[in-house]
């Protein structure tokens, strides 16, 4: 028997490209259970227009970034009285402390905090977000019901910080597989796109440019592979990851590797970029729960990933694990992939492997159930 439908509240920081927006997305485009009404602080940024195109209604309240004001506060008090929700939950730090007060203030008991990081770094998060993490660390026993964490690592790391420990509850992002899976014809028509033979071994990545996705740990072990000979090209994709970045193609131009890297910039269509790849890398300094292992995975392509957040527990068995930082090792394992993508039998059997796990493990329809059983936990505290 279904648990009776809830009106959920979502109050999310911004809408800019990351893994907790898209984690919203779904979790509203694919649950035909709950109703859902969105707030972003901000203003629509790069997810606003698929929101609204999925008919997900979202009240915009312009918010500067960093900035909360009084009339975006008083706005923000409105809806919940109005909309009356069974369940406010939030999304990141300045949603979590600013949509945890008001939804309090409004007189809202079941509230659920989204934890979608566990990069508190000095130099590389901002000394504001890291404030404002441990502003709600000293609320968490009396603000939230529940807390939901997108990975375990992310939940050791708010331990640490003083988070209420019995809130946690730990619901992996979920991921659309009628959108991400094999695809031989998006596969070819994008390395057309990219002028490239479908026998070329082609890296890639899928991130923005930004010190924590350690782009430069990535090339530095491109260029190791290139002097001992290998034959291969690399795909950088993602916001500021194209030729106009100075900063960028500077790297490429001082490792010697300019002309084996394409600067592909932001795209929209993921799912055939994944397919386009051979091998998926990520070689970033942390992550919580980096969704871009899943989407590759989901399409069949393995991964080599640092071990960051839980990329080690959804990549398995099925692709290769390496220290943060530590190029050489990155560099090997970039070779071991190569060397068995040679033999084409063996390779099939892994990306099969891959797609598998993403399907027994990470549904979008996993992660629903998760948030579910969360929002009615939190109504009976």
């Amino acid at each position: 028997m279904l648990a009776k439908p809830l009106k959920v509240l979502h109050v999310i920081t911004g809408l800019t490209d990351g893994g907790a927006e898209d984690s919203l997305y779904q979790l509203c485009n694919n649950d035909r259970h709950n109703v859902h009404r969105v707030v972003c602080l901000m203003d629509a940024g790069q997810y606003g227009p698929r929101f609204n195109a999925a008919g997900i209604e979202v009240v915009y309240l312009d918010m500067p970034r960093g900035r909360v004001t009084p009339t975006g506060l008083w706005r923000l008090w409105r809806i919940i009285r109005e909309f009356q929700p069974d369940v406010v939950q939030t999304w990141m730090y300045h949603a979590n402390l600013v949509g945890g007060v008001v939804a309090r203030l409004a007189g809202v008991k079941a509230i659920c905090w989204g934890i979608h990081n566990s990069n508190l770094m000095p130099g590389a998060t901002k000394r504001s977000t890291i404030w404002v993490a441990k502003a709600c660390g000293a609320l968490s026993r009396v603000v939230p019901s529940r807390i939901v964490s997108c990975s375990q690592n992310a939940v050791e790391v708010h331990r640490k910080l003083r988070y209420a420990a019995m809130k946690f509850v730990v619901v992996p992002n979920g991921y659309n597989l009628s959108l991400l899976t094999p695809d031989a014809e998006a596969r070819a028509r994008v390395r057309a796109d990219w002028g490239l033979d479908d026998d070329m071994p082609l890296f890639g990545m899928v991130a923005r440019f930004d010190p924590l996705k350690d782009h430069a740990n990535l090339i530095a072990a491109l260029a190791q592979l290139k002097g001992l000979g290998w034959d291969f090209r690399c795909a950088l994709i993602g916001a500021e990851v194209d030729a106009d970045n100075a900063e960028l193609v500077q790297l490429l131009e001082d490792y010697g590797v300019r002309e084996r890297v394409l600067l592909v910039g932001r795209r929209s269509d993921i799912p055939a970029v994944m397919n386009a790849l051979d091998v998926h890398v990520l070689s970033s300094l942390g992550e919580a729960f980096p969704n871009v292992l899943s989407e590759a995975m989901a399409c069949g392509t393995p991964c080599v990933s640092t071990d960051v957040g839980d990329a080690a527990f959804i990549v398995g068995d099925t692709g290769w694990i390496v220290p943060p930082s530590d190029t050489r090792a990155l560099a090997d394992h970039l070779a071991l992939a190569l060397d068995e993508h040679a033999d084409m039998p063996t390779w099939q059997v892994r990306k099969q492997r891959a797609h598998q796990r993403v399907v027994d493990s990470f549904s979008v329809q996993r992660m629903i159930d998760g948030y579910s059983d969360s929002w009615h936990q939190a109504c009976h505290v």
